[in-house]
C-alpha cells in the first residue's frame, strides 16, 4: 500500500506565535518552513544589540497562568538562562513618581489629603450615576471616577493611541486594565481597618532569559532547525495562493536586501532585490498582519473583505535607548510617563531588566515613543530623537542631557492592533471568509489575528492551531484571552500597602 505524502506546513513570520508554532510541528515530524521579512527572529518581542548593548522592544515580562507556555518556555531554554525578577513599575505624574501598582502611604503623600478625598468622592459620584460605558474614558471613570482617571489614565492612553480617550471604545480595557488598587488604595487609607478590603495585586516577580527575550527566540529558531524544519530569513510574502474547493495551496515570496540601519527601521529602507521563490503548502499558518494577509491573497477576496482589511488601523512604536552612567538608573522596569509636555510615553532601564543587558559602571534607558509611520516622531532622524531623549529626561528630571553618552533607534511598524469602533466588525468580515474559503489558512499570534494578545496567550493560540492541524483537535482559537482576567493578576489577599 502507497504512504500518503507527509504534510507540508508553511509559517509566515518568525516571532514566538510563528515560532512556537513551528517548533510544536517539528516534535511531531511534521515538515515546516518559517518564512520571516526580517533579518532576525523575534517579531516585536526580539531582543535588539548595538555595539554590545541589548534592549528589550516593549519590555516582556514572563509570566503566565498556562502551563503549557511555562512549560514550553523551560523546554526552550534551560531554567539556568531565566533570571527571576523584581517587578517594579511607576508613575510619573505632576513632577511626582507613583507606586504602580498604588500603595496607599504614596497616594496620599504625593497627591495630599485634600485631594485623596476629592478623589475618593469622585470614585462614589460614579458609583451613584456611572457614565455610559461605550468608551475607554467611560469605562475608566465608572471604575475609578473621573479625578483618577484624569490623573493616571487619559495622558497616557491619548499618547498609546494618538487620539482623544473619549474617542476610544471600552473593548480592550477589559484586558489591559484591570482591578488595580488605585482608587482602592486610597479608599482604604482613608476607611476603617475593619472595612477594608482585599487589593487585588500584580505579580511581584517574574522569569527574564538573561540575555533578553531575544534569546528565547533564537534558541527557538535553532531548535527548529535541530528538528528539521527550515527558517528562512528576509524574505516578504508577496502573495498567498489558495483556490475555490481547496484553499490555501502556497505562497511567493519576495527576497529582499533586509532592513536598513536598525532591525525595525522603516519599510522604505528595504531594498527588494526583485527574485522570488514559491512555498507550496498543504496548511499555512500566518501570524503576518491580519490586514496584509488578505491583500496579499491571489485571486483576491471579495470587495467587502478587501475594504474590511482596509479598514483596519495599527499603532506603531519606536525605542531610543540611551546610555547613561549606571546612576541615572532607576529601580524600575519600566515608568509611565504621564506627563502631557513631553512625548516619552514610557521608560524602561534595562538594567533592571538584567545585568546581562548592560555594562559595567553604564545603563541603558529605553524612551519608548508611540507614533504611527509617516509621522513627524517616526520621520526625525536618529540624532534628533537621541537629543530629544535626553531633553525630555532632563526635564523630567530622571537624568541630564549632557550624561547621555551613545544613542540607538529601533522602529516597529505595525506593534499594536488598533482598536477602533469598526474593528470587531472587519475581523469578524475577514475570519468567516477565511473559514469558509480557505480553512486551511491559520491565523495566529497578535498581529496575525488583530487581537492585543499578550506574548503567551500568542504562544497558547500557535499551539492550538498546531494540535488542530496535526493531532485532529478543533480548538477554538479566537476563543483565546477573551476572559476577563487580567493575566499579571496575584492573589486577591496580598495587601497593596505592605
Amino acid at each position: 500500500m502507497e504512504q500518503a505524502d507527509p504534510m507540508n506546513v508553511v509559517v509566515i513570520g518568525a516571532g514566538p506565535a510563528g515560532l512556537t508554532a513551528a517548533y510544536e510541528l517539528t516534535k511531531r515530524h511534521v515538515p515546516v518552513t518559517v518564512v520571516e521579512g526580517d533579518a532576525m527572529v523575534g517579531g516585536i518581542s526580539r531582543t535588539a544589540e548595538r555595539e554590545g548593548w541589548r534592549f528589550d522592544i516593549g519590555g516582556h515580562r514572563f509570566f503566565t497562568k498556562v502551563p503549557e507556555v511555562e512549560a514550553l518556555w523551560h523546554e526552550i531554554l534551560p531554567d539556568e538562562d531565566f533570571l527571576l525578577r523584581p517587578r517594579m513599575s511607576r508613575i510619573f505624574y505632576d513632577g511626582k513618581l507613583y507606586d504602580y501598582p498604588l500603595k496607599a502611604s504614596n497616594a496620599l503623600r504625593n497627591l495630599g489629603p485634600v485631594e485623596a478625598v476629592r478623589s475618593v468622592a469622585s470614585y462614589l459620584a460614579a458609583k451613584v450615576r456611572p457614565p455610559k460605558e461605550d468608551t475607554l474614558e467611560g469605562w475608566i471613570v465608572a471604575r475609578f471616577g473621573r479625578r483618577l482617571y484624569e490623573h493616571f489614565f487619559k495622558t497616557y492612553n491619548e499618547k498609546l493611541w494618538g487620539v482623544p480617550v473619549d474617542k476610544l471604545p471600552a473593548d480592550f480595557a477589559a484586558q489591559r486594565i484591570k482591578n488595580l488598587s488605585l482608587t482602592g488604595a486610597v479608599i482604604n487609607a482613608l476607611t476603617p481597618k475593619r472595612k477594608q478590603t482585599a487589593i487585588t495585586s500584580l505579580i511581584e516577580e517574574f522569569q527574564y532569559p538573561k540575555y533578553g527575550p531575544g534569546m528565547m527566540w533564537e534558541a527557538a529558531a535553532e531548535k527548529v532547525t535541530a528538528g528539521g524544519g527550515t527558517v528562512v530569513l528576509e524574505e516578504k510574502i508577496q502573495t498567498v495562493h489558495w483556490e475555490p474547493g481547496r484553499g490555501v495551496t502556497g505562497l511567493t515570496s519576495v527576497v529582499t536586501g533586509g532592513y536598513g540601519p536598525g532591525a525595525g527601521a522603516p519599510e522604505a529602507t528595504r531594498t527588494d532585490i526583485g527574485a522570488h521563490k514559491d512555498y507550496p503548502a498543504d496548511h499555512v499558518i500566518s501570524s503576518m498582519p491580519f490586514s496584509s494577509l488578505v491583500r496579499a491573497l491571489d485571486p483576491a477576496p471579495p470587495a467587502e473583505v478587501l475594504a474590511a482589511a482596509d479598514g483596519l488601523k495599527y499603532r506603531d512604536f519606536l525605542t531610543v535607548a540611551v546610555v547613561l552612567p549606571v546612576e541615572a538608573g532607576f529601580p524600575d522596569n519600566w515608568i509611565y510617563i504621564h506627563s502631557p509636555e513631553v512625548e516619552v510615553g514610557r521608560i524602561q532601564n534595562f538594567g533592571s531588566w538584567s545585568p546581562y543587558l548592560v555594562k559595567d559602571g553604564r545603563t541603558c534607558l529605553g524612551m519608548e515613543y508611540f507614533v504611527n509611520v509617516g509621522d513627524d516622531t517616526w520621520n526625525r532622524s536618529d540624532t534628533d530623537l537621541i537629543a530629544q531623549g535626553g531633553r525630555e529626561l532632563e526635564h523630567l528630571g530622571l537624568a541630564k542631557a549632557a550624561d547621555v553618552e551613545r544613542g540607538f533607534v529601533v522602529r516597529m511598524p505595525k506593534a499594536y492592533p488598533f482598536y477602533d469602533a469598526g474593528y470587531k466588525a472587519n475581523v469578524e468580515v475577514i475570519r468567516q471568509w477565511i473559514e469558509a474559503n480557505t480553512p486551511n489558512l491559520h491565523p495566529v499570534g497578535r498581529n496575525g489575528m488583530f487581537r492585543y494578545n499578550n506574548q503567551d496567550h500568542s504562544m497558547l493560540t500557535a499551539q492550538l492551531t498546531v494540535q488542530n492541524i496535526a493531532d485532529g483537535t478543533h480548538h477554538d482559537v479566537w476563543d483565546v484571552n477573551v476572559e476577563e482576567d487580567y493575566h499579571e493578576q496575584g492573589p486577591a489577599d496580598r495587601e497593596a500597602d505592605r
